[in-house]
Order: structure tokens, then sequence, then C-alpha cells
């Protein structure tokens, strides 16, 4: 398997098809990490070693790409956003929002939001096992609303296996989503670019994709991300 992932890995980059290729070299690093450690055989994990070492190079390279989301757009769901980038390989992501809370009535669709994006983690492909959100406290009166509904994801989400790590911070400013294989995204108005409906049964409600969106911009990065051999 790990042979045959670094081989569509290296099609794909001859094809100047980064994005794709970067997936791929990673997929192959990870497939093969898992044979070192299974491996008794010294030689073969210092020739498996050189392999990952090779594919580490090729996949080094920087990537980045933007997307611009005007004004009323619409086709934006987070499927549409972040699917090719939760690969089988992802157990882990971490949501840095400084807005994953209620403050006024306007803004109550916050956490919906969120959960929203953990229901994406939960059906997959990907097989994520942890989720680390980090966030800002609600203030005044909406903060036993935040903290009821975040203990309700939480709870829910422990019913598909999956592990829910809330934080707080006072300073927290940024807005990043990671996956632990290797991609960053920046949006910039985070998980909120969605417009609020028109009404509970209006067009858009429950299909994001036919959601209309406020103007932002997603920046996708890869970085290096390779576990110890």
């Amino acid at each position: 398997a790990g042979a045959e992932t670094v081989k569509r890995a290296v099609q794909l980059d001859a094809a100047s098809r980064f994005q794709e290729s970067l997936v791929c070299y990673q997929e192959g690093i990870d497939l093969l990490l898992q044979v070192v450690k299974a491996t008794t055989d010294e030689a073969k994990k210092h020739r498996y070693r050189q392999k990952i070492s090779e594919l580490t190079f090729l996949s080094d390279g920087k990537y980045h790409k933007q997307i611009r989301i005007e004004e009323n757009a619409t086709g934006f769901s987070y499927e549409k956003l972040f699917q090719e980038y939760l690969t089988e390989i992802v157990s882990e992501v971490w949501v840095e929002d400084p807005y994953i809370r209620q403050v006024h009535q306007a803004s109550r669709y916050l956490l919906y939001n969120f959960l929203r994006f953990c229901e994406m983690l939960v059906k997959g492909p990907c097989k994520v096992k942890t989720i680390h959100l980090l966030t800002s406290y609600d203030g005044g009166s909406g903060r036993s609303q935040q903290m009821s509904g975040l203990e309700e994801i939480k709870q829910s989400l422990s019913n598909y296996g999956v592990t829910l790590n809330i934080d707080f911070s006072s300073s927290i400013h940024d807005r990043e989503i990671r996956f632990n294989n290797g991609w960053m995204i920046k949006i910039g108005r985070g998980l909120d670019y969605f417009k609020k409906p028109q009404g509970h049964f209006s067009i858009g409600y429950c299909d994001f994709d036919l959601r209309p969106c406020h103007e932002t911009t997603v920046d996708f990065f890869h970085t290096k991300h390779t576990k110890k051999m």
C-alpha cells in the first residue's frame, strides 16, 4: 500500500498536481513509519528510514492556496472546503477560533457552525479521534449557554468515539484549523463565514452549500509534519 501511494505521489508531482501529491507523500511516509515500527530486521529498518528521508525531502516544499469567497456566494460548505484535505490518516484536529460562543441573538449560529464542522469530521473519510478547541469565554449571561452548548457537543461526540478537549484564552485573536497530516487552514472569519438564514424554513437553512456567505478569504498551507522514526 505504501509503495502504491508513493508511486501515485510521484505521478501527481510530475503532473504539477502539487496539492494532491503532498497528501500522497504524507500518507506514504505514515505507512512506511508503521512498517518501520513493526520490522525487527535492522537492515530493512535502515532502508525504510532512507526512503522516508527521501520522501520527506520531496514533500517538504511549501504549499499555499487561497480561495476568495465573494459576498453572497454559495457552494462553500465545510465539506467543499475541507474534504479533500481530510484523508484517512487524519486522527487529530485543532480549531482555534475566539468566537465559538453565543454572544447575542444575531450570533446564535456560532455554536451550530462548530457542531456542523464536527459532524463533517465524524462522517469521514478521516478517522478523527480527538478534536482540540481553543476559544474565548462568552461575556455576561451568554457564558452559561456557551458552556452548556459545548458540553452537549462534547458528550455527543463521545458517543462516536471522539474526544473534544476545550480550552479558553482571553488573548486569542487568530483563527486557524490544523489537521495532523500537515494541513493548516486560515479563514478570515473563522468558521463563521455563513450568513444567518432568512428563516427556519428557507433554502440554505439545512444545506450549507446553499447558504449565502460573507466575503472572506481561505488560505491553505502544508507544513512539514513527520513523526519520529
